[in-house]
């Protein structure tokens, strides 16, 4: 629990730290777009490659990428397992008579997980170089067009981002619960799957029960500062896009655009 990275942010004076939050979500928004025209993984090298390049001008540790894929290694292995087992195809491999492992299948899994590897890395960059106040600003300002609709483009933006800056806060207390269970003699280790799962009883239900005394303590604290939405609100650093928020948008574009050449030509 305590490797899981999502929604943390690790403070840097890199050039990915300092391009305006907009740019990132955009940035972020071409990643994804990039990941899904994929649609063989010989092609996943240009996305791998954009990933590469945003870590190292990032600075950030590969650590916290790499612990960023620990919550769904079981879904990558049951996604890799699934379509091994019911992927058809030419190129026999191996043939039991009830199943055959096929060329075809082995790729297809393996583009797949790959494909969430890097959705996962994509996201987990995001929230790592961006702070939740700057996350919470460039989100509402991207939203802010659709208030003429009287959307709550204020109101949805704090929402994701409490939510994103409350999974590492739910995580350290889940690892509290566990430890004061576990120093009342409580055993999550042994036993089948159904005992290990029953034993999580004792975790589950005070995590609730503090998850809900947070939310209620931060709404208490919100009412108690006059918070009432983004009406009139001012903000001490205000978003302006400067020209390596032009560079990064112009290269992540470039690696779009190599990418449908690539794919037409090949």
């Amino acid at each position: 629990m305590r490797d899981i990275t999502l929604g943390q942010f690790v403070a840097g004076n890199s050039v990915i730290h300092k391009l305006d939050p907009r740019t990132k979500i955009a940035m972020m928004i071409l990643y994804i777009v990039m990941t899904f025209l994929v649609k063989e993984i010989w092609f996943m090298s240009i996305p791998f490659a954009y990933l590469v390049m945003e870590l190292v001008f990032s600075g950030i540790s590969l650590r916290y990428i790499l612990n960023s894929l620990k919550p769904i290694r079981f879904l990558l292995i049951f996604m890799f397992l699934l379509n091994l087992f019911f992927t058809k195809g030419e190129h026999v491999w191996l043939d039991l008579g009830f199943w055959k492992l096929t060329g075809e299948a082995v790729l297809q899994s393996c583009f797949l997980s790959l494909r969430i590897i890097l959705l996962v890395a994509g996201a987990s960059m995001l929230t790592l170089t961006t702070s939740p106040i700057a996350l919470t600003d460039g989100l509402e300002k991207l939203l802010m067009p659709l208030r003429i609709f009287h959307f709550p483009a204020h109101e949805l933006a704090m929402m994701m981002t409490i939510a994103l800056r409350f999974v590492p806060t739910l995580m350290d207390e889940s690892e509290k619960i566990r430890n004061a269970q576990m120093s009342r003699g409580a055993d999550f280790e042994s036993g089948n799957v159904f005992k290990r799962v029953k034993s999580m009883i004792p975790i589950l239900i005070p995590l609730f029960v503090s998850s809900f005394r947070k939310a209620d303590e931060l709404a208490i604290a919100m009412e108690s500062r006059c918070y009432h939405g983004g009406d009139g609100r001012t903000r001490m650093h205000q978003l302006k896009f400067r020209k390596e928020d032009l560079a990064a948008i112009l290269i992540t574009l470039a690696f779009l655009a190599s990418l449908i050449l690539v794919m037409v030509l090949l």
